[in-house]
């Protein structure tokens, strides 16, 4: 994980020069919204509704790379895409695939001008995963919140311990990511330290920094946050088989015992 990318959600220019100054890699602007809310209701997640203007601003203040999260493919989709390359994104992620042909209309749509990565978030996208990992993807990520949504799920987390990662996996050989990192010592109810250790075993190489890690930072200096962040991903990766196993067991055991409601990723 020595290449780990960590991805910032921020439209916030000043914060975006400071992250990637700090050691942050990449930063998204989020427009997805479309039938969200109503999709998510009654769970604690977090829903944006960033702009062209927000991605402009973004693109502005960084020569970093910037990512750009679209509404799911529909009847807007070509317009949405075509706005994020005009405005600078240098990739465009599409939420809630169902199909390869979604995705390979998107690709279409993006026609090489920008990359395109995808989330796999819904029961349809583990299920034609195989066919999905032979298209041109910049990047996979599983999103933990929406899967638990439409499983009807107790928890976010156990795709990490009910096989669903240990399957995916091996199918991408594109960027992997899922969850969500704050700091090395917070994080709950699973521990961003128990997060990362099953990162690094299942060779992920990036994850988004998000609401908790936005809250955690809070009063605290960036660059030697993120800087401890990523010394704990380089001991994360350097760990025995002994402690592998051991993170292993306690996240099983956390996951297995937790009956929380659903929660936005660390």
């Amino acid at each position: 994980m020595s290449d780990f990318e960590l991805v910032l959600f921020s439209v916030d220019p000043e914060l975006v020069r400071r992250a990637v100054s700090a050691g942050v890699d990449s930063l998204i602007v989020d427009w997805e919204h479309l039938d969200k809310e109503a999709r998510q209701r009654g769970a604690d997640t977090e829903i944006n509704r960033h702009t062209a203007h927000d991605l402009r601003r973004v693109r502005a203040a960084t020569d970093a790379h910037v990512l750009c999260r679209v509404n799911a493919l529909g009847p807007g989709s070509a317009n949405e895409i075509e706005t994020a390359i005009a405005a600078g994104a240098d990739e465009v992620l599409l939420p809630m695939v169902r199909t390869p042909a979604q995705v390979e209309e998107a690709l279409a749509l993006a026609a090489r001008r920008c990359r395109v990565g995808i989330l796999l978030e819904t029961a349809a996208a583990l299920e034609n995963a195989g066919e999905l990992a032979q298209l041109p993807l910049s990047r996979v990520y599983v999103g933990l919140n929406d899967l638990a949504i439409e499983r009807r799920s107790p928890s976010i987390f156990e795709p990490l311990v009910d096989g669903t990662l240990e399957r995916l996996r091996p199918l991408f050989r594109v960027p992997f990511g899922f969850g969500g990192l704050t700091l090395p010592d917070r994080g709950a109810p699973v521990p961003c330290r128990l997060l990362l250790g099953e990162m690094a075993r299942l060779e992920c190489s990036f994850s988004f920094l998000r609401r908790s890690f936005h809250r955690d930072i809070r009063d605290r200096n960036l660059r030697v946050e993120v800087q401890r962040l990523r010394r704990a991903i380089a001991t994360s990766a350097a760990r025995s088989e002994e402690a592998v196993a051991r993170d292993r067991a306690e996240l099983e055991r956390l996951v297995g015992g937790w009956e929380g409601r659903l929660a936005g990723a660390v």
